[in-house]
């Protein structure tokens, strides 16, 4: 069910608010940094996420994806969403919510909802790594 889910970092310097179908899934990726970061995300369209405070707060790291837009606040370093640009495997810009972040996850939905696994370690994205009890 689509519902409209608000989130911070760890100062509430940056704000967000995103429209969000958790029951459709959610994914984890294992990248040097999603894995060290423990990830586990929501993806949503551009029209459906909404930076309500923090723009000036916000330091935009790139790794070796030139199209993940790694956005961190540079005040308590929690990263509460990124950003994909194309090409990617999707074929249109999207956000990746981390749900850690979000205010009032039913943790019941958190935990029934499908969970898809990204080998972004070896850039084999649409494909599942063969260990991800770790992510």
């Amino acid at each position: 069910m689509l519902k409209t889910y608000t989130g911070s970092c760890h100062c509430g310097a940056v704000r967000i608010e995103a429209d969000i179908d958790i029951s459709a899934g959610t994914g984890k990726c294992n990248c040097t940094l999603c894995t060290k970061m423990r990830l586990w995300s929501v993806e949503v369209r551009p029209e459906a996420f909404r930076l309500v405070a923090g723009k000036d707060a916000l330091t935009d790291y790139q790794g070796h994806n030139s199209v993940a837009h790694h956005f961190f606040c540079h005040h308590c370093g929690v990263r509460p969403f990124e950003r994909i640009d194309t090409p990617n495997m999707t074929g249109h810009i999207y956000y990746n919510i981390n749900v850690a972040c979000l205010d009032g996850v039913d943790i019941d939905e958190l935990v029934a909802a499908p969970v898809t696994y990204f080998d972004g370690l070896n850039d084999d994205w649409g494909s599942t790594p063969s260990e991800v009890r770790h992510l």
